[in-house]
Protein backbone atom coordinates (compact mmCIF):
# COMPACT_ATOMS: atom_id res chain seq x y z
CA UNK A 1 0.00 0.00 0.00
CA UNK A 2 1.38 3.48 -0.74
CA UNK A 3 1.26 6.29 1.22
CA UNK A 4 -1.57 7.97 -1.02
CA UNK A 5 -3.25 5.03 -0.46
CA UNK A 6 -2.57 5.06 3.69
CA UNK A 7 -4.01 8.53 3.67
CA UNK A 8 -7.75 8.90 5.24
CA UNK A 9 -9.30 10.52 2.20
CA UNK A 10 -11.46 13.43 3.13
CA UNK A 11 -14.59 12.83 1.03
CA UNK A 12 -14.88 9.60 2.52
CA UNK A 13 -14.26 10.68 5.75
CA UNK A 14 -17.19 13.45 5.60
CA UNK A 15 -19.90 11.04 4.26
CA UNK A 16 -19.56 7.98 7.15
CA UNK A 17 -19.46 10.55 9.61
CA UNK A 18 -23.24 12.13 8.27
CA UNK A 19 -24.40 8.82 7.68
CA UNK A 20 -27.87 7.99 9.69
CA UNK A 21 -26.61 5.73 11.57
CA UNK A 22 -22.44 5.03 11.54
CA UNK A 23 -19.79 4.64 14.21
CA UNK A 24 -18.50 1.89 16.79
CA UNK A 25 -21.48 -0.10 17.82
CA UNK A 26 -20.47 -3.09 20.56
CA UNK A 27 -22.83 -6.08 20.55
CA UNK A 28 -23.71 -5.97 24.28
CA UNK A 29 -22.75 -9.67 26.63
CA UNK A 30 -25.57 -10.11 28.08
CA UNK A 31 -24.86 -11.06 32.15
CA UNK A 32 -26.52 -14.33 33.83
CA UNK A 33 -27.65 -14.98 37.50
CA UNK A 34 -26.49 -18.65 38.74
CA UNK A 35 -30.17 -19.87 37.68
CA UNK A 36 -29.06 -18.00 33.89
CA UNK A 37 -31.84 -15.56 34.21
CA UNK A 38 -30.77 -12.11 32.79
CA UNK A 39 -28.51 -10.09 35.61
CA UNK A 40 -30.21 -6.65 34.62
CA UNK A 41 -28.30 -4.92 36.75
CA UNK A 42 -24.99 -5.90 35.48
CA UNK A 43 -26.09 -5.50 31.76
CA UNK A 44 -26.89 -2.30 32.70
CA UNK A 45 -23.70 -1.22 34.14
CA UNK A 46 -21.49 -3.07 31.40
CA UNK A 47 -23.90 -1.00 28.65
CA UNK A 48 -23.33 2.63 30.28
CA UNK A 49 -19.90 1.86 31.11
CA UNK A 50 -19.58 0.48 26.75
CA UNK A 51 -21.30 4.07 25.75
CA UNK A 52 -18.86 6.08 28.73
CA UNK A 53 -16.01 4.51 26.82
CA UNK A 54 -16.44 5.62 23.50
CA UNK A 55 -19.19 3.26 21.55
CA UNK A 56 -21.65 5.06 19.59
CA UNK A 57 -24.05 2.58 20.17
CA UNK A 58 -25.45 -1.32 21.30
CA UNK A 59 -26.55 -3.71 19.61
CA UNK A 60 -28.86 -5.82 21.84
CA UNK A 61 -29.64 -9.43 20.94
CA UNK A 62 -27.57 -10.81 18.23
CA UNK A 63 -25.03 -13.54 18.80
CA UNK A 64 -22.79 -11.90 21.40
CA UNK A 65 -25.85 -11.05 23.10
CA UNK A 66 -26.24 -15.08 23.31
CA UNK A 67 -29.97 -13.85 21.41
CA UNK A 68 -31.25 -17.08 20.32
CA UNK A 69 -30.62 -18.55 23.61
CA UNK A 70 -33.57 -16.28 25.58
CA UNK A 71 -37.08 -15.93 25.00
CA UNK A 72 -39.17 -13.26 23.30
CA UNK A 73 -40.21 -12.21 27.00
CA UNK A 74 -36.82 -12.17 28.49
CA UNK A 75 -35.88 -10.05 25.71
CA UNK A 76 -38.16 -7.35 25.63
CA UNK A 77 -38.28 -7.02 29.40
CA UNK A 78 -34.36 -6.19 29.02
CA UNK A 79 -34.76 -3.84 26.26
CA UNK A 80 -37.85 -2.12 28.97
CA UNK A 81 -35.23 -2.10 31.72
CA UNK A 82 -32.48 -0.51 29.94
CA UNK A 83 -34.85 2.19 28.45
CA UNK A 84 -36.05 2.93 32.05
CA UNK A 85 -32.61 3.26 32.99
CA UNK A 86 -31.85 5.99 30.94
CA UNK A 87 -30.26 4.27 27.88
CA UNK A 88 -30.85 6.19 24.66
CA UNK A 89 -33.37 4.72 22.43
CA UNK A 90 -31.37 6.28 19.92
CA UNK A 91 -28.41 4.37 20.76
CA UNK A 92 -29.45 0.99 20.46
CA UNK A 93 -30.36 -1.65 17.43
CA UNK A 94 -32.37 -4.35 18.48
CA UNK A 95 -31.86 -8.09 17.09
CA UNK A 96 -35.62 -8.73 15.95
CA UNK A 97 -35.05 -12.12 13.31
CA UNK A 98 -36.18 -15.12 14.59
CA UNK A 99 -37.81 -18.53 12.86
CA UNK A 100 -41.04 -17.82 13.22
CA UNK A 101 -42.19 -14.81 11.20
CA UNK A 102 -45.05 -13.62 13.77
CA UNK A 103 -42.28 -13.65 16.64
CA UNK A 104 -39.58 -11.17 14.04
CA UNK A 105 -42.89 -9.13 14.15
CA UNK A 106 -43.31 -8.89 17.90
CA UNK A 107 -40.24 -8.22 18.73
CA UNK A 108 -39.97 -5.65 15.69
CA UNK A 109 -42.54 -3.84 17.01
CA UNK A 110 -42.02 -4.14 20.69
CA UNK A 111 -38.42 -2.05 19.75
CA UNK A 112 -40.03 0.67 17.81
CA UNK A 113 -43.23 1.09 20.13
CA UNK A 114 -40.71 1.76 22.86
CA UNK A 115 -38.62 4.21 20.52
CA UNK A 116 -36.18 2.30 19.46
CA UNK A 117 -36.15 2.63 15.72
CA UNK A 118 -33.33 0.58 14.21
CA UNK A 119 -33.50 -3.40 14.37
CA UNK A 120 -30.71 -5.82 13.39
CA UNK A 121 -32.64 -8.61 11.61
CA UNK A 122 -31.52 -12.27 10.59
CA UNK A 123 -33.12 -14.23 8.23
CA UNK A 124 -35.71 -16.91 9.30
CA UNK A 125 -32.73 -19.52 9.74
CA UNK A 126 -34.31 -22.77 9.90
CA UNK A 127 -35.04 -23.61 6.55
CA UNK A 128 -31.84 -23.96 4.12
CA UNK A 129 -31.74 -23.10 0.37
CA UNK A 130 -34.96 -21.06 0.55
CA UNK A 131 -35.04 -18.62 -2.31
CA UNK A 132 -34.67 -14.62 -1.84
CA UNK A 133 -38.51 -14.31 -2.68
CA UNK A 134 -38.84 -16.43 -0.05
CA UNK A 135 -36.89 -14.49 2.32
CA UNK A 136 -38.60 -11.21 0.90
CA UNK A 137 -41.89 -11.93 1.48
CA UNK A 138 -40.66 -12.99 5.54
CA UNK A 139 -38.99 -9.59 5.37
CA UNK A 140 -41.83 -7.91 4.02
CA UNK A 141 -44.37 -9.05 6.49
CA UNK A 142 -42.86 -8.05 8.89
CA UNK A 143 -42.21 -3.91 7.92
CA UNK A 144 -45.55 -4.24 6.83
CA UNK A 145 -47.07 -5.47 9.66
CA UNK A 146 -45.16 -3.45 11.74
CA UNK A 147 -46.22 -0.45 9.72
CA UNK A 148 -44.74 1.70 10.83
CA UNK A 149 -42.43 4.77 8.63
CA UNK A 150 -39.74 5.63 11.09
CA UNK A 151 -39.05 1.85 11.13
CA UNK A 152 -35.03 1.20 9.97
CA UNK A 153 -33.98 -2.42 9.10
CA UNK A 154 -30.24 -3.54 8.81
CA UNK A 155 -29.80 -7.15 7.47
CA UNK A 156 -27.96 -9.59 9.52
CA UNK A 157 -25.84 -11.44 7.48
CA UNK A 158 -23.93 -14.12 8.98
CA UNK A 159 -24.20 -16.97 6.86
CA UNK A 160 -21.38 -19.53 9.14
CA UNK A 161 -23.79 -19.47 11.83
CA UNK A 162 -27.31 -18.80 9.88
CA UNK A 163 -26.85 -20.65 7.51
CA UNK A 164 -29.21 -18.11 5.59
CA UNK A 165 -26.93 -15.79 3.87
CA UNK A 166 -28.30 -12.35 2.50
CA UNK A 167 -27.96 -12.01 -1.05
CA UNK A 168 -27.38 -9.31 -3.10
CA UNK A 169 -30.65 -10.25 -5.25
CA UNK A 170 -32.60 -10.07 -1.47
CA UNK A 171 -31.10 -6.40 -1.09
CA UNK A 172 -32.22 -5.18 -4.42
CA UNK A 173 -35.36 -6.96 -4.00
CA UNK A 174 -36.37 -5.02 -0.57
CA UNK A 175 -34.67 -1.88 -1.43
CA UNK A 176 -36.90 -1.47 -4.24
CA UNK A 177 -40.03 -1.63 -2.37
CA UNK A 178 -38.67 -0.34 0.75
CA UNK A 179 -36.09 2.43 0.31
CA UNK A 180 -36.68 4.59 3.33
CA UNK A 181 -36.91 1.30 5.33
CA UNK A 182 -34.13 -0.54 4.75
CA UNK A 183 -30.69 1.29 5.72
CA UNK A 184 -28.00 -1.08 6.25
CA UNK A 185 -26.45 -4.30 6.95
CA UNK A 186 -23.93 -5.73 9.66
CA UNK A 187 -21.63 -8.39 7.72
CA UNK A 188 -20.52 -10.81 10.01
CA UNK A 189 -19.13 -13.38 6.85
CA UNK A 190 -15.63 -12.35 7.83
CA UNK A 191 -14.77 -12.44 4.26
CA UNK A 192 -13.75 -8.85 3.32
CA UNK A 193 -13.98 -8.54 -0.43
CA UNK A 194 -17.97 -9.21 0.58
CA UNK A 195 -18.48 -6.22 2.44
CA UNK A 196 -16.15 -4.31 -0.08
CA UNK A 197 -19.06 -5.12 -2.66
CA UNK A 198 -21.55 -4.53 -0.63
CA UNK A 199 -20.35 -0.89 0.22
CA UNK A 200 -19.82 -0.14 -3.64
CA UNK A 201 -23.02 -1.85 -4.80
CA UNK A 202 -25.22 -0.49 -2.30
CA UNK A 203 -23.75 3.28 -1.12
CA UNK A 204 -27.35 4.36 0.05
CA UNK A 205 -26.91 1.73 2.20
CA UNK A 206 -24.88 2.38 5.94
CA UNK A 207 -22.26 -0.99 5.46
CA UNK A 208 -21.04 -2.34 8.73
CA UNK A 209 -18.03 -5.15 9.14
CA UNK A 210 -18.76 -7.27 11.55
CA UNK A 211 -15.28 -7.13 12.93
CA UNK A 212 -13.33 -4.35 13.55
CA UNK A 213 -10.42 -6.26 11.60
CA UNK A 214 -12.00 -3.90 8.79
CA UNK A 215 -12.62 -1.09 10.49
CA UNK A 216 -10.46 1.27 8.62
CA UNK A 217 -10.60 -0.79 5.27
CA UNK A 218 -14.38 -0.07 5.59
CA UNK A 219 -14.11 3.07 6.51
CA UNK A 220 -11.55 4.03 3.53
CA UNK A 221 -14.15 2.64 1.37
CA UNK A 222 -17.43 4.32 2.97
CA UNK A 223 -18.81 1.55 5.13
CA UNK A 224 -20.00 3.02 8.05
CA UNK A 225 -18.16 1.89 10.59
CA UNK A 226 -17.90 -1.62 12.44
CA UNK A 227 -20.66 -3.36 14.89
CA UNK A 228 -18.17 -5.63 16.43
CA UNK A 229 -18.25 -8.10 19.34
CA UNK A 230 -14.88 -7.28 20.86
CA UNK A 231 -16.07 -3.78 21.37
CA UNK A 232 -16.89 -5.41 25.15
CA UNK A 233 -13.55 -5.33 26.08
CA UNK A 234 -11.47 -3.01 24.21
CA UNK A 235 -14.28 0.16 22.74
CA UNK A 236 -11.81 2.44 23.41
CA UNK A 237 -9.40 0.77 21.13
CA UNK A 238 -11.80 0.69 18.03
CA UNK A 239 -13.09 4.21 19.07
CA UNK A 240 -9.62 5.41 18.87
CA UNK A 241 -9.70 3.87 15.46
CA UNK A 242 -12.58 6.01 14.26
CA UNK A 243 -11.52 9.15 15.97
CA UNK A 244 -7.80 8.84 14.54
CA UNK A 245 -9.74 8.12 10.91
CA UNK A 246 -12.01 11.24 11.66
CA UNK A 247 -9.42 13.55 11.93
CA UNK A 248 -6.78 12.36 9.82
CA UNK A 249 -4.40 10.89 12.91
CA UNK A 250 -1.07 10.41 11.98
CA UNK A 251 -1.16 7.56 14.46
CA UNK A 252 -4.03 5.81 12.74
CA UNK A 253 -2.06 2.84 11.32
CA UNK A 254 -0.33 1.85 14.98
CA UNK A 255 -4.04 2.14 16.57
CA UNK A 256 -5.29 -0.24 13.96
CA UNK A 257 -2.42 -2.51 14.12
CA UNK A 258 -3.02 -2.94 17.86
CA UNK A 259 -6.49 -3.28 17.92
CA UNK A 260 -6.50 -5.79 15.36
CA UNK A 261 -3.88 -7.70 17.21
CA UNK A 262 -5.61 -7.81 20.60
CA UNK A 263 -8.77 -9.17 18.47
CA UNK A 264 -6.35 -11.79 17.41
CA UNK A 265 -5.48 -13.25 20.99
CA UNK A 266 -9.35 -12.88 21.63
CA UNK A 267 -10.84 -14.76 18.58
CA UNK A 268 -8.31 -17.16 19.46
CA UNK A 269 -10.70 -18.59 22.01
CA UNK A 270 -15.04 -19.02 22.22
CA UNK A 271 -15.51 -15.56 21.57
CA UNK A 272 -18.49 -15.26 24.12
CA UNK A 273 -16.82 -17.09 27.23
CA UNK A 274 -13.29 -15.17 26.56
CA UNK A 275 -15.28 -11.85 26.82
CA UNK A 276 -16.60 -12.53 30.00
CA UNK A 277 -13.74 -14.09 31.45
CA UNK A 278 -11.71 -11.05 30.81
CA UNK A 279 -14.76 -8.86 32.26
CA UNK A 280 -14.93 -11.06 35.08
CA UNK A 281 -11.24 -10.63 35.80
CA UNK A 282 -11.36 -6.80 35.51
CA UNK A 283 -14.36 -5.88 37.57
CA UNK A 284 -13.03 -8.82 40.27
CA UNK A 285 -16.58 -10.05 39.58
CA UNK A 286 -16.78 -13.88 39.23
CA UNK A 287 -20.32 -14.48 38.31
CA UNK A 288 -19.37 -12.02 34.88
CA UNK A 289 -17.94 -15.66 33.64
CA UNK A 290 -21.28 -17.76 33.50
CA UNK A 291 -22.69 -18.13 29.98
CA UNK A 292 -26.38 -19.45 29.30
CA UNK A 293 -26.35 -22.94 27.93
CA UNK A 294 -25.44 -24.62 25.55
CA UNK A 295 -22.34 -22.76 25.99
CA UNK A 296 -19.93 -23.01 28.63
CA UNK A 297 -17.93 -21.02 30.54
CA UNK A 298 -14.14 -20.38 29.72
CA UNK A 299 -12.00 -22.66 31.69
CA UNK A 300 -9.42 -21.81 34.26
CA UNK A 301 -6.41 -23.14 31.81
CA UNK A 302 -8.19 -21.15 28.89
CA UNK A 303 -8.49 -18.09 30.76
CA UNK A 304 -4.73 -17.79 31.95
CA UNK A 305 -3.33 -18.58 28.06
CA UNK A 306 -5.85 -15.89 27.16
CA UNK A 307 -3.77 -13.52 30.06
CA UNK A 308 -0.70 -14.40 29.39
CA UNK A 309 -1.12 -13.48 25.26
CA UNK A 310 -2.67 -10.25 26.30
CA UNK A 311 0.11 -8.93 28.90
CA UNK A 312 2.30 -9.53 26.03
CA UNK A 313 0.27 -7.22 24.00
CA UNK A 314 0.48 -4.99 27.21
CA UNK A 315 -3.25 -4.85 27.24
CA UNK A 316 -5.56 -4.52 29.63
CA UNK A 317 -9.25 -3.00 30.19
CA UNK A 318 -9.72 0.44 31.03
Amino acid sequence: MTQAERKPDASARAGALTRPIHGVWSPTLVPVHEDFSIDVERFIAHARWLLAQGCHGLALFGTTSEANSFSLQERMALLEAALAAGIDPDRLMVGTGCCALTDSERLTRHAVDNGCKMVLMLPPFYYKGVSDRGLYRSYAQVIDRVGDDELRVLFYHFPRLSGVPITVGLIELLLADYPSVIAGLKDSSGDWSNTADLIERFPEMCIFPGSERYLLDGLRHGGAGCITATANVNPSGARGVWDAWASGSNDLEARNDRMIQVRTAIEAYPPIPAQKFLIARHRNDPAWRRVRPPLLDLDDRQGAELLESLAKLDFTLD
